[in-house]
């Protein structure tokens, strides 16, 4: 077994027993940017000493796919794509990142799922959605602890949001969301894109309430016109009382009908008449009560 000293001592390793180690510098380089970060708020400072450890990180005679390699440099890129939101530098956030890993499918998890929420918060949801989609459908991402995470934000805050309903089940039937997604997970997903569906359609045919809007109005004018005529009839009626007292009620009846369709111009065969000629009734009715209710009524007693 191989002692704690010789691990120490062995040229180029980063544990994170040697993080003070002066053969382990851009360890010190880290908690540098993290405090211009975090402490001082020089942005800019912050960055320089990122890219600059990168560079030199790159250029170290260690493997890429060594553990400590990787989180130093996941950990270095993470602090500068937080200095570079600060400076308002978010569109060039993910191609900073790709200059770092070279290609979309070599990202680490965690990095994807910060440039994702990153973009999603200043509205550009576009500029990952092709960069998440590659990085996804790449089999050796989807053993990352953190697949399960991108896969949810790319469909609840990417594709769902962007309108891509039909992109989103295709996602949840491939092997991507089998992996990602338990059944009820995709269930639960399935419900969110029917009802991103049914708001698409309700914005896309603002028609019915317009029809709503405009068959509103035009009762209102009508109820106004019918209301002026009745009226109208009402006043005759009060002069002419006296006179008519003889005449049949039908003929009566008959006879202001025939005003009405005059006047109104309705169809009484049509659907939309029928609620105006029970209101037109009604009103008669009144008139007709008020006006010769009191003759009957002495006429019977008589």
């Amino acid at each position: 077994m191989r002692s704690s000293s010789s691990v120490a001592g062995g040229r180029g390793s980063c544990s994170f027993r040697q993080t003070s180690s002066p053969t382990c510098p851009l360890t010190s380089m880290l908690d540098t940017a993290t405090e211009y970060l975090m402490v001082k708020k020089d942005f800019q400072a912050a960055l320089d000493t990122c890219e600059k450890s990168l560079e030199s990180l790159a250029s170290a005679e260690q493997e890429e796919s060594c553990f400590k390699h990787g989180e130093l440099k996941a950990a270095l890129t993470i602090v500068g794509i937080q200095a570079m939101a600060e400076l308002n530098q978010w569109r060039g956030v993910l191609s900073w990142v790709l200059q770092q890993y070279g290609k979309t499918d070599k990202i680490p998890a965690k990095i994807i799922q910060m440039c994702i929420l990153l973009y999603v918060k200043v509205g550009e949801l576009a500029v990952m959605k092709d960069a998440v989609d590659d990085w996804l459908r790449c089999s050796s991402n989807m053993s990352q602890s953190g697949f399960s995470t991108v896969s949810e934000l790319y469909l609840i805050h990417i594709l769902i949001p962007m309108g891509h309903t039909t992109e989103a089940l295709e996602l949840l039937e491939s092997d991507v969301g089998r992996v990602a997604f338990t059944e009820e997970q995709r269930q639960a997903a399935r419900s969110l894109v029917d009802f991103q569906n049914e708001k698409n359609a309700a914005l896309s045919n603002p028609n019915p309430v317009t029809v709503t809007t405009g068959t509103t109005a035009s009762q209102d004018k009508s109820s106004q016109r019918l209301n002026s005529v009745i009226k109208l009839l009402h006043r005759g009626l009060s002069i002419a009382s006296v006179r008519i007292r003889s005449i049949s009620l039908r003929r009566v009846f008959l006879t202001l009908m025939l005003l009405y369709l005059l006047l109104i111009r309705m169809d009484p065969a049509l659907p939309s008449a029928f609620p105006w000629l029970l209101h037109l009734h009604r009103l008669l009715q009144q008139a007709w009560n008020t006006m010769f209710g009191p003759y009957y009524k002495a006429h019977s007693r008589s």
